[in-house]
């Protein structure tokens, strides 16, 4: 897959897809865009109502790892137990992800090796309070008995994969949520919101991140 590094407009790169002509993340700021949407409005919003215990979070597109990298910083400065299973049917290499600039420090550049160069396909330890499960499939093959309480549904546009976003894929998202469980994406397109409906989801249209007018979080 031909891939290249970008540099959003806050600094932070993002990986563009010639293939797809697609970015990973919003060009006005990859680390704003994910902090926005995922992190503020998906982990901050439950744990604000849910912090007695452990969190599970399902990712749907590991990508770049910065949601992986972002939500680990989080566990450790709330100390907060979060296992966190992610979905990536095409991993980058690491001669791309070793030139990410999300890591602002020493610390955080282990942090952030550890999450990618971490055994696909199996639990591991990141640190005490973050355990990561990465597997190399698609939405549609994944088949687990656990359920989840956030889903961070980080998938290529609507437009550029049609077909992660379907309606079969989203009564799956729904199904492998616990009750009360959430869906964040920056997505907020018409007909996806109604999919969102059809299959029962509470759908929230919220403020969107870097400059963008809207995202979606879901609630089962």
């Amino acid at each position: 897959m031909p891939i290249k590094i970008i540099v959003t407009e806050d600094g932070s790169h993002s990986l563009f897809d010639d293939e797809l002509n697609e970015a990973y993340h919003s060009i006005r700021g990859a680390k704003g865009e994910s902090m926005h949407v995922f992190v503020k409005n998906g982990l901050d919003h439950w744990l604000a109502q849910n912090s007695d215990r452990k969190t599970r979070v399902l990712e749907v597109g590991f990508g770049t790892g910065l949601n992986a990298f972002l939500t680990a910083k989080a566990a450790d400065n709330c100390e907060q137990k979060i296992h966190f299973t992610s979905i990536e049917p095409y991993p980058i290499e690491r001669d791309v992800y070793a030139r990410l600039n999300f890591a602002e420090n020493d610390r955080e550049i282990e942090l952030l090796s550890t999450i990618h160069e971490s055994s696909w396909e199996k639990e591991v330890a990141i640190t005490p309070y973050f355990e990561l499960h990465k597997t190399s499939t698609k939405l549609e093959d994944f088949n687990t008995f656990e359920t989840f309480n956030i889903i961070y549904f980080d998938a290529f546009a609507p437009s550029k994969q049609p077909e992660v976003w379907s309606p079969e894929n989203l009564k799956k998202c729904y199904n492998l949520l616990s009750s009360g469980g959430l869906l964040t994406t920056y997505c907020a397109q018409g007909q996806f919101k109604r999919n969102l409906a059809k299959v029962g989801f509470r759908v929230q249209t919220l403020q969107g991140a870097m400059g963008k007018k809207e995202m979606v979080r879901a609630i089962k």
